[in-house]
């Protein structure tokens, strides 16, 4: 059995996609792709506007 390191990135991408998933009748890749593009806009915030 190999262990399959997960991270931190992917693990914040994943939490989105599937929110994304859930209130939406999007489709797993354009859920993906949106995903991607909030974490990096999140990512991208000043912390004190945070």
């Amino acid at each position: 059995m190999t262990a399959t390191i997960t991270s931190l990135y992917e693990r914040r991408v994943e939490l989105v996609r599937t929110t994304l998933k859930e209130h939406s009748k999007m489709s797993d890749k354009a859920a993906l792709e949106l995903a991607e593009h909030v974490l990096y806009a999140m990512d991208h915030i000043a912390e004190t506007v945070r």
